[in-house]
């Protein structure tokens, strides 16, 4: 999926990420990170919204594993099963969320979901505002297939 196809998605299926303006940088199924500006996402402190900040690291941690369960033509549901962030220094300007897959064990996760059409795994996701950590979320979500799903 290209950025702009991943964009899309997010924006039509998950609309808030076309409230706050996200934009995706870049997409594979190894990276995701995702922008977005200051003013839709404003507090009323001139920085950005706390809910804005966690929504875009979780959009990107969700994106990346959707991605790679897309390349491999996973048939099922992906949820987010929990989400703690860690607010770090408020965001005065754009935010971006990086949310990678490296140093994950996703053969394990894999093995899961193929042995039992369902599996769970943990997520970190970095939001940077001028190029300094200002949020860190760990998100895990849960993969459940087509047939387990309909249960």
């Amino acid at each position: 999926m290209t950025a702009s196809a991943l964009a899309e998605y997010l924006y039509t299926h998950m609309p808030l990420s076309r409230s706050m303006a996200v934009s995706v940088v870049s997409a594979s199924s190894t990276e995701v990170v995702l922008e977005a500006p200051l003013p839709p996402n404003l507090n009323v402190h001139g920085t950005m919204f706390g809910g804005s900040i966690a929504t875009l690291a979780l959009l990107a941690a969700w994106s990346v594993v959707h991605l790679r369960l897309e390349e491999e033509q996973f048939a099922g549901e992906l949820v987010v099963s929990r989400s703690e962030i860690d607010y770090l220094r408020p965001v005065s300007g754009s935010a971006r969320a990086i949310a990678r897959l490296d140093g994950l064990d996703w053969d394990r996760f894999s093995r899961q979901l193929d042995r039992h059409g369902k599996a769970r795994l943990t997520v970190t996701a970095q939001v940077l505002s001028n190029e300094q950590i200002a949020a860190r979320m760990v998100g895990t979500f849960a993969a459940i297939a087509d047939s387990e799903a309909e249960m």
